[in-house]
């Protein structure tokens, strides 16, 4: 059983060449849209009387929604620009609302979860949460750079009670305070954790444990519309893969691995969750095994 805690949101995302308003976001929603095509995810969320029903449809289709909080108030909302490469995003406003005061729980049901994915997230809430879970095989967190900047201590104590980190390269940086990302990702580790995943965005990724180091490329695109979300489907898809295999093996996180980022290519040739949404399992075997096959030699 795979459970994925974090945020649901209405995003407005800016590109050169569109602007999407009122779309369904959060990191929440794409990690465990994106794990769904593996292993169905129980959701622990929030969401305002705001949140239109069409999207509580999309979440209810793919995830199991019985965790998801209707509070009384807006649902959490972000506005986000991307530049002319799509590969640098400004945050135009950041709109907390029933995520300021949200007391997340963990339903009966799924406290016998065996993998947890906490998403991007207040960490102390995150550390907090994972506890009452009880008898968790494998867990995940991944954070953003506001978290470093504002809790830093809170970051590095949530990394020290979870199994495996997602981070990008830049926030890596930033946490660990050094350029070079071996030397981060050893720093991360000492904190506690296992495994640690630098995320590279249009490089791939770099996947570390113990004294190895596997990279995996990401898979080449000629059309990419919308970054929004990527990160967060990588994540889903792994863990959604080590869930289904029931799996920590070495071999399967590194299999996982390359599933995160056949699953991020696909949420980035699309506006918002729809390059998640309308997509089918066999597109997914297809693009791993053409990906696998481009990666051998």
């Amino acid at each position: 059983m795979l459970t994925v805690f974090g945020s649901v949101a209405i995003d407005t995302i800016r590109t050169p060449s569109r602007v999407i308003k009122n779309a369904l976001g959060g990191a929440a929603t794409y990690a465990a849209v994106s794990a769904s095509f593996f292993q169905k995810p129980s959701l622990i969320a929030v969401i305002g009387y705001d949140f239109p029903k069409q999207y509580q449809k999309i979440l209810n289709k793919f995830l199991d929604t019985g965790g998801v909080v209707h509070a009384n108030g807006k649902t959490f909302r972000y506005d986000g620009s991307y530049d002319k490469t799509l590969s640098s995003r400004t945050t135009n406003k950041t709109e907390l609302n029933v995520l300021k005061d949200f007391k997340p729980t963990v339903p009966e049901r799924y406290r016998r979860s065996e993998f947890v994915y906490l998403a991007n997230n207040d960490p102390a809430q995150n550390a907090k949460i994972i506890k009452e879970f009880d008898k968790v095989k494998f867990s995940m967190c991944d954070t953003i750079d506001f978290w470093i900047s504002t809790k830093r201590n809170d970051v590095i104590k949530m990394m020290g009670v979870v199994d495996s980190v997602v981070i990008n390269d830049e926030e890596a940086k930033l946490l660990t305070k050094t350029h070079n990302l071996i030397k981060a990702a050893k720093k991360i580790m000492e904190w506690g954790t296992k495994i640690v995943i630098i995320k590279k965005g249009e490089h791939g990724s770099l996947l570390f444990c113990d004294d190895m180091v596997f990279p995996s490329s990401a898979f080449s695109l000629e059309n990419i519309v919308d970054p929004t979300g990527a990160g967060d489907s990588f994540a889903g898809g792994m863990i959604g893969y080590m869930a289904s295999k029931n799996s920590t093996k070495l071999s399967t996180i590194r299999e996982a691995a390359a599933y995160g980022n056949v699953m991020g290519s696909f949420a980035v040739e699309r506006y918002g969750i729809a390059g998640l949404v309308k997509l089918r399992k066999s597109q997914i075997q297809n693009r791993f095994r053409y990906y696998r096959k481009i990666v051998h030699f």
